[in-house]
């Protein structure tokens, strides 16, 4: 079933290459969406798949940047459908 996942990763996570380690990882997977800095300093990574596509894709993501990351924000929801890539936003 297709899903939208948010995950707010909080800690040292911007300056270190996050998003374009997140959009490095996207292309290896079916989905779409974005990562962009958050003025507090943290990292939103919004995306949209197939639900298991995109629990895996994500533990790529935190096992990529774990050193990074001091805790996360996690919201599942239905599908927008606004995505045609992933990209790295603001």
């Amino acid at each position: 079933m297709k899903k939208r996942l948010e995950v707010e990763f909080i800690g040292n996570v911007q300056m270190v290459g996050f998003r374009y380690t997140a959009q490095y990882i996207a292309r290896r997977y079916p989905v779409v969406g974005y990562a962009k800095n958050l003025s507090n300093g943290n990292v939103e990574v919004a995306v949209e798949g197939e639900e298991s596509v995109l629990k895996d894709f994500i533990n790529d993501v935190r096992d990529s940047m774990a050193r990074y990351i001091d805790r996360e924000q996690v919201a599942w929801m239905e599908p927008q459908g606004q995505f045609k890539d992933f990209r790295i936003r603001g």
